[in-house]
């Protein structure tokens, strides 16, 4: 149900395929969630299983401080957690302050104690920043790289994971460390295949850890070591204090809040300057004016900052500006072109560097770019702004050098994405730390719109949403709202919130630039008619078929008399009404219509291109519904080997046809490969769309209706459950989605003898279809005879008979997943 050719006119869609499929190989390995299925060839695998890790092999970042106290029992309890299970958890105390939630307790530096102390007793430790699936992937490359570095400079990103995992599973005794995941259910797939040896995560959350690993709450340091601590920072290791001194460091802990950063940030600070502790608690008190009365880590953080700020602009002015651009980029591994973009000088980008990191402000990575604390940047970039209009400190030159260093093409295949991928995560830092009321430069505006025109091509523009968001912000105000930038831009966001399922803001978005379009460029303009055949579209997502159809047929008429029959807009509006006569039961109208388009792209387009692709695939299904499935899975095999080819395998347009296969799989009755294609084609659209994107719903419950054919009900109930919840919240209760999951769930209660809950949710759907299709509609009357065959059931039970089998099968098919747009 997605569009499949553009949000935006005069701007074509082009290939770019994300993932990496390497054919010819016999080593098979799943990376990121488990939704990228690799491909290696016979020497890679030769080596995975040959290769042995050097002695001491690893990858251990260094210690801010290069001091550790306390913690003995929380590191005792890990070394039993590990060796007992494989697997731990570092967590933050449930309630524990911190400002914005972000990290500061001291989760990594225990990790890192732990994998330091017990270093002999693995193989190999590997650290592997784990905020993102991006990076878990990253991480697990770079290990490749450290290990095979001959094959592995000649692959890429995913095929380097994938030879690590295997390399893994072949050799036992390793420590694998995720530090900062941010999501646990990240880590399941790795938790599930690599058993050999331990996994110890840390992580700012304590919840969706109960059923992947068990967790150990870290709270505040305690009192002692919290004033050992800050002593050792601020005297030098050598120094013994007097009681007066740790008396000193004691109140001083007590106002940072024991929080092990704070402590580490004052220290560096004070053995920097020579500063006494209670000199620097005088400092706290005229900053913040009142020094909190109970432990406030939000406050006492951004009191030390400030003073640490102030030292770091007296020793190197440069730095600080360096450091408040850096706020408003993501934390993790700036690029150095970045920070030579910010500091074009190296001596001096050296010497700026050198005095945050003296400040334990910045750690470097290992490709020479820089990394800053969360808690650093929320405090910068809640600085106050200063009063001679040029808005937050840092942000502009954070604008500059980002998007002024974007790449210039943004179609792009996988192997080529590195620049884009490196710097993706920094142009949407920007966009979505932008303070209210930001108006961006138009170079940031210029800058929003190649990140998101990127996204496009990749087959991930749900996740343009913040960014056409912006760049329709800047037009309104700069342009007016009825500016033709203006149109395209409300356009182009109406698109992105409908690829990422949010129906409702798509067709007030798509209404309103219609009327605009309708009055300022006439009701037959070609922008006027793009937009209106979009709107047709939502309006079929979200359920208005018979208002989605006269809007489709009334666009098509218009375009066949101003464009043309063979005019690529034309083509679009022509593929969606045939795909509405579909969803209406009009099979043979719809398979009459598809051929026609269909010829008419491959001699206006091509036999390749991405319309003609998704035109064959949406015929196979409805050859499918009109019971000739041979031709049809025939037809989708084939398209898929294209997709696959020129799309990539997990593009959106990919993972509707493999989704189709699947369903016309289970059809002919071979459910173990409908099982296998469901299970890939569902994790990819997590990974891709979101948990909740309606596409993804439409998977997870299809993959429920081929378990329940297999006869795993268990597994088919709560697949149905979920989804329907999901589909309720996102979609509504009376969707067409949400009737089939219902339906099936009804069908599941059946199947297992719950007659009377079977019975209420068949009832339910009969009447929303009623209301919502009609009595005439084909689900209606299947609907209606799976309510009658189990009120029949019910009533042989009471008479204390045996129940025959219903005569007719549920409809478990997809409501006709549209692929196009």
């Amino acid at each position: 149900m997605t569009d499949g050719y553009g949000p935006g006119e005069g701007d074509p869609r082009a290939t770019g395929p994300r993932s990496v499929a390497v054919g010819g190989g016999v080593g098979v390995a799943i990376t990121g969630d488990g939704a990228q299925v690799v491909m290696l060839p016979p020497e890679a695998v030769r080596w995975a299983k040959d290769v042995e890790a050097p002695p001491g092999a690893g990858n251990l970042p260094g210690s801010a401080s290069g001091v550790f106290v306390g913690r003995r029992d929380e590191l005792a309890e890990l070394r039993r957690l590990l060796t007992s299970g494989g697997e731990a958890a570092v967590t933050q105390v449930s309630g524990m302050r911190a400002i914005h939630g972000l990290g500061g307790i001291g989760k990594s530096t225990l990790a890192l104690r732990y994998a330091h102390t017990f270093r002999r007793s693995y193989a190999l430790v590997w650290w592997i920043n784990a905020v993102s699936t991006e990076q878990i992937v990253s991480g697990l490359a770079g290990l490749a790289t450290r290990l095979c570095p001959q094959w592995a400079a000649t692959a890429g990103v995913q095929e380097r994971a994938a030879w690590s995992i295997l390399w893994l599973q072949w050799h036992p005794g390793w420590l694998l460390v995720f530090d900062n995941v941010e999501d646990p259910a990240d880590l399941r797939h790795y938790l599930g295949s690599l058993p050999d040896g331990h996994h110890l995560a840390t992580s700012r959350t304590a919840t969706g850890w109960h059923a992947i690993a068990p967790s150990m709450p870290l709270g505040l340091l305690d009192p002692d070591a919290a004033v050992t601590l800050l002593c050792t920072l601020s005297l030098g290791p050598g120094h013994v204090p007097t009681a007066r001194q740790r008396q000193d460091a004691a109140a001083l802990a007590a106002d940072l809040g024991r929080l092990p950063l704070a402590l580490e940030q004052a220290g560096a600070y004070l053995f920097e300057t020579g500063t006494s502790m209670a000199d620097y608690r005088d400092m706290l008190g005229q900053v913040m004016d009142t020094a909190a009365g109970g432990i406030d880590p939000e406050r006492t953080i951004a009191r030390i900052w400030r003073h640490t700020l102030t030292a770091i602009e007296r020793r190197n002015p440069q730095a600080l500006t360096l450091l408040h651009a850096m706020a408003w980029l993501a934390p993790d591994a700036v690029p150095r072109i970045v920070l030579a973009s910010l500091v074009p000088d190296p001596l001096a980008l050296g010497k700026a560097l050198g005095a945050l990191h003296a400040y334990n402000m910045v750690s470097f990575t290992q490709d020479r770019g820089a990394s800053m604390h969360r808690l650093v940047q929320a405090v910068l970039r809640n600085a106050p702004v200063a009063g001679d209009g040029t808005g937050p400190r840092g942000r502009r030159e954070a604008e500059r050098a980002v998007c002024r260093i974007l790449p210039q093409e943004q179609d792009v295949k996988a192997e080529q994405a590195g620049p884009w991928e490196r710097l993706l995560p920094h142009v949407m830092a920007l966009v979505e730390s932008a303070p209210p009321g930001h108006l961006p430069s138009s170079e940031a505006t210029d800058g929003y719109y190649a990140a998101a025109q990127y996204l496009y091509r990749q087959g991930r523009e749900a996740q343009a949403v913040p960014l056409r968001q912006a760049i329709l912000d800047h037009h309104v105000r700069t342009l007016g709202q009825d500016h033709q930038e203006t149109l395209v831009s409300r356009h182009n966001l109406a698109y992105a919130c409908r690829e990422a399922g949010d129906l409702r803001r798509a067709v007030t978005l798509f209404e309103d630039t219609l009327a605009r379009r309708v009055r300022v460029t006439g009701d037959t303009h070609t922008g006027t008619l793009i937009t209106r055949n979009q709107l047709a579209l939502t309006y079929q997502e979200s359920g208005d078929l018979q208002r989605a159809m006269a809007m489709f047929e009334a666009t098509l008429a218009q375009q066949v008399r101003t464009l043309g029959e063979t005019h690529r807009d034309t083509l679009v509006t022509r593929h969606n009404l045939a795909c509405a006569y579909r969803k209406a039961g009009d099979v043979q109208r719809a398979i009459a219509l598809f051929e026609t388009t269909l010829a008419q792209e491959i001699q206006a387009l091509g036999d390749a291109y991405p319309d003609t692709l998704i035109t064959r695939n949406q015929l196979a299904t409805t050859y499918q519904e009109a019971g000739e499935l041979r031709r049809a899975m025939a037809l989708f095999e084939a398209t898929l080997a294209q997709q696959v080819q020129t799309r990539g395998e997990t593009h959106p347009d990919t993972l509707v046809t493999r989704h189709n296969l699947a369903c016309a799989c289970r059809e002919a009755g071979d459910l173990e490969r409908a099982i296998a294609l469901f299970e890939v084609t569902l994790a990819q659209r997590v990974q891709v769309l979101g948990d909740t994107h309606p596409e993804t719903l439409i998977t997870r419950n299809q993959f429920g209706v081929t378990y329940q054919e297999a006869g795993d009900l268990q597994r088919a109930m709560a697949l149905y459950e979920t989804t329907l919840a999901q589909q309720v919240q996102t979609l509504g209760d009376t969707h067409p989605d949400t009737l089939v999951t219902r339906h099936n769930l009804a069908s599941a209660h059946r199947e297992t003898g719950d007659l009377r809950r079977a019975i209420a949710l068949f009832e339910t759907t009969l009447a929303q279809r009623l209301q919502i299709m009609g009595e005439t509609h084909p689900e209606t009357q299947v609907t209606r005879r799976q309510l009658d065959y189990t009120y029949r059931e019910a009533e042989v039970l009471e008479r204390g008979g045996t129940a025959a089998p219903p005569s007719e099968a549920a409809p478990r098919r997809p409501d006709a997943e549209a692929g196009t747009g």
